[in-house]
């Protein structure tokens, strides 16, 4: 039961603050912010393994299967929002 806690608490504070972060880290090569594709890119790339980090089960094993993609739609969507 705390672990399911522990994992909604996750989603639900961290969505705006793993936008943030995706945000501040979306700087080129050469100091400049990105953008365009790029940004997009990078993003998509940043929310996904944030995600992909908080895709375990209430026994602590990572999800698979229909689990982990209904997770992850679900996790990507709220980090989209919480822009």
């Amino acid at each position: 039961m705390r672990i399911v806690i522990a994992v909604l608490a996750t989603l639900l504070l961290g969505g705006s603050a793993m936008a943030d972060e995706c945000n501040d880290k979306a700087i080129d090569k050469n100091g400049k912010p990105m953008v365009g594709a790029a940004l997009t890119a990078h993003l998509k790339k940043c929310r996904r393994e944030a995600c992909d980090k908080t895709a375990i089960s209430e026994t602590g094993k990572r999800l698979s299967g229909a689990a982990y993609n209904a997770h992850m739609k679900k996790c990507e969507a709220e980090a989209a929002a919480s822009k």
